[in-house]
């Protein structure tokens, strides 16, 4: 893993809920972070810089990326849901969740990660949903979830002799903006048998571990954080 002088992390989604919570938890514990994100910045910190880009725009992200410098971790956070059933799916919905979950992170990993195998030591974390296993009235954003973990795995393959971990963290319905979104209120969340929604700052602890040297022998993984859901799956 990074040394303790070269700790730089690049995190989509670094404005709010999940991503937010992440890069504050990766500040708290001495990490430079890089964020990326269509809003601007609400945090406030030294270590911290961000850009604000649109990630489906390829070349702004990759420029972005490419202004950011070397990282030895990248966290994808980044995300929006939209649904509907069979019969009202909507094209462009699909394509933009496509495109922020599945094809900015290609494009980003694409210019970092060979730079960390390089280096003999990197970890990539991927922010997933449990509903990649399949929802009704989700499918489109179930099938790009579900395309993370793919990647992931064949990421893991790719990297692992060379000291870069991939992996999947993938949260039940989470307490953030996203589930108070009026494209997705019809839709109303379901708390898992834990009794409440997860909270951001759970899923950036589990994170911040995976980017540990403890955490060196976890790759090609997809943790859930689904307070007992999938127990009754």
């Amino acid at each position: 893993m990074a040394t303790e002088d070269m700790k730089r992390a690049l995190v989509t989604g670094s404005s709010s809920g999940i991503g937010m919570a992440i890069a504050q938890a990766l500040l708290d514990q001495g990490w430079d972070v890089i964020g990326l994100d269509l809003a601007p910045a609400r945090i406030v910190h030294p270590a911290f810089s961000s850009t604000e880009v649109n990630l489906c725009n390829t070349e702004a992200a990759e420029r972005a990326v490419r202004s950011a410098g070397g990282v030895q971790a990248l966290i994808h956070a980044a995300g929006v849901l939209r649904v509907g059933p069979l019969g009202a799916l909507s094209g462009e919905d699909s394509a933009l969740m496509w495109q922020l979950h599945v094809d900015a992170v290609m494009r980003i990993a694409n210019l970092v990660v060979p730079a960390m195998a390089q280096a003999g030591a990197g970890r990539v974390v991927l922010i997933g949903s449990r509903v990649a296993r399949g929802m009704a009235g989700r499918s489109q954003y179930a099938a790009t979830k579900a395309a993370l973990v793919a990647l992931a795995r064949s990421w893991a393959a790719e990297t692992v002799a060379s000291g870069v971990t991939v992996n999947v963290v993938s949260p039940a319905a989470t307490e953030t903006a996203m589930l108070a979104d009026p494209a997705r209120t019809t839709v109303p969340p379901k708390l898992p048998p834990l009794g409440r929604l997860i909270q951001p700052r759970e899923i950036a602890a589990l994170v911040t571990f995976l980017l540990s040297p403890d955490a060196a022998a976890i790759t090609g993984q997809e943790i859930q954080i689904c307070g007992g859901a999938s127990l009754a799956a």
